[in-house]
């Protein structure tokens, strides 16, 4: 069930909806004069959803790609070039 509360509760109860938004991994619903205006949520939270936005763009970025091309590549060569790769990185010492 989502959290909503006015937008005065920010100033007036700062440290509850942090509690809620890191303890509880929810969001909160900020309402202006009783309509949406803005949401609260942990950094923790901001970071997972910026990270499945980008896996998701990638995963729709390889389906485009693979719908527009007939090369394929099995298993063992995928692991084996990034096995490859990750052996021929330059390293930083």
């Amino acid at each position: 069930m989502p959290r909503i509360r006015p937008v005065s509760d920010l100033r007036n109860n700062f440290a509850e909806i942090s509690k809620i938004v890191h303890k509880s991994k929810e969001l909160v619903f900020l309402t202006k004069n009783g309509y949406g205006d803005m949401v609260v949520m942990s950094i923790e939270q901001y970071e997972n959803i910026q990270q499945n936005q980008e896996v998701f763009m990638k995963l729709k970025e390889s389906e485009h790609e693979a719908n527009n091309s007939n090369e394929r590549y099995t298993h063992s060569e995928v692991f084996s070039n990034l096995r490859m790769q990750i052996r021929n990185r330059p390293t930083n010492k």
